[in-house]
């Protein structure tokens, strides 16, 4: 264990977590909701320090990030904890269950990312913010050694420890569940203004792609598929977004996104953005939606990375550029 950051010592005994908008009271000998702190005398300990419950060596496009060094792979981890309560989560049992983890040092892990020549180290599979003591450490070790930081995250963090943050990760895809604050209140355990306000700062300083996962009869209005896609607009029309279908999974039953559905926001969100993205559908129905996952350019329509499941292949690229119109790729390599 390790002694967390922010938080606020209460007359009681209790502590006040200031890491994320829950501002959790934690009373003593008790664990936060969201498994990651606890209050021992009066100390907040951050208990999942170190504690890993994944190690994997995955493409940078399973994240999905699509823009940031196409076809290379990435060592990624994960803690035992999120501070979101998603009933639909497909990562469930690692999220929301107490799962078995393994020490791992900060050093030990970014030697293992050297080890295995990886681009770096992502920290996905749960939520990486509740690590936040873990990461902030590691993550200072791995750009020392040339290594990058990449976050798949909810987005739910408070401002200050976000800055504390900033300097030191390198690109991130974050959730953006929907444009409705009910959503993130009743559905998710959440808080939307956080998360468009964290994505407002992270796009300036970090490369950022975003990934909407459309729910049957809760975000896929029209509207609400608007609003998102302002939204996205407003921060760059060069800001990936990604669309994914949903399943049923864990406590949800709502059917799975109709094909109709997902075409219809990614015609919508092509109208204004450059960069518009399709996953999660199955082999047999591919077929029928159309090429969503390569790149094309928005000056010339050049086909730029051609990918196709695993396959990665930068076709249309030569120095960053497009190899017929000559207009610089929107890609980090």
């Amino acid at each position: 264990m390790q002694e967390a950051r922010y938080y606020e010592k209460l007359s009681d005994g209790s502590v006040k977590c200031e890491l994320c908008p829950h501002s959790c009271i934690i009373k003593p000998n008790t664990i936060s909701p969201c498994k990651a702190r606890k209050n021992v005398d009066s100390i907040l300990y951050a208990i999942n320090y170190g504690e890993c419950v994944s190690l994997a060596m995955d493409t940078i496009e399973k994240k999905p990030l699509y823009h940031f060094h196409p076809g290379t792979l990435i060592l990624s981890t994960a803690p035992n904890s999120c501070n979101f309560k998603c009933p639909y989560c497909q990562n469930y049992g690692i999220s929301q269950g107490e799962s078995s983890t393994q020490y791992v040092s900060p050093e030990e892990l970014v030697q293992i990312a050297l080890r295995k020549s990886s681009l770096g180290i992502a920290y996905t599979y749960t939520e990486p913010f509740t690590w936040y003591e873990y990461l902030i450490d590691t993550a200072k070790i791995a750009r020392s050694k040339g290594l990058k930081n990449v976050l798949v995250t909810n987005g739910m963090i408070n401002e200050k420890p976000l800055s504390e943050l900033l300097p030191y990760i390198d690109a991130a895809n974050i959730d953006l569940k929907s444009m409705d604050p009910e959503f993130y209140k009743k559905i998710v355990w959440g808080d939307l203004d956080t998360v468009l306000n964290t994505i407002k700062i992270t796009k300036r300083h970090w490369h950022i792609e975003l990934t909407n996962l459309i729910i049957p009869g809760y975000n896929d209005s029209p509207e609400l598929i608007q609003s998102l896609v302002d939204f996205v607009a407003s921060i760059g029309v060069d800001t990936p977004l990604h669309f994914s279908r949903y399943f049923p999974h864990y406590k949800f039953k709502a059917p799975p996104t109709p094909i109709e559905t997902l075409k219809f926001a990614g015609e919508l969100a092509r109208k204004k953005l450059q960069y518009v993205y399709i996953g999660n559908i199955l082999l047999e129905e591919s077929s029928g939606i159309g090429d969503w996952s390569s790149t094309y350019c928005p000056e010339c329509g050049n086909l730029l990375i051609n990918r196709s499941y695993l396959d990665v292949s930068a076709t249309g690229i030569t120095d960053n550029r497009c190899n017929k119109c000559g207009r610089k790729a929107d890609f980090v390599i």
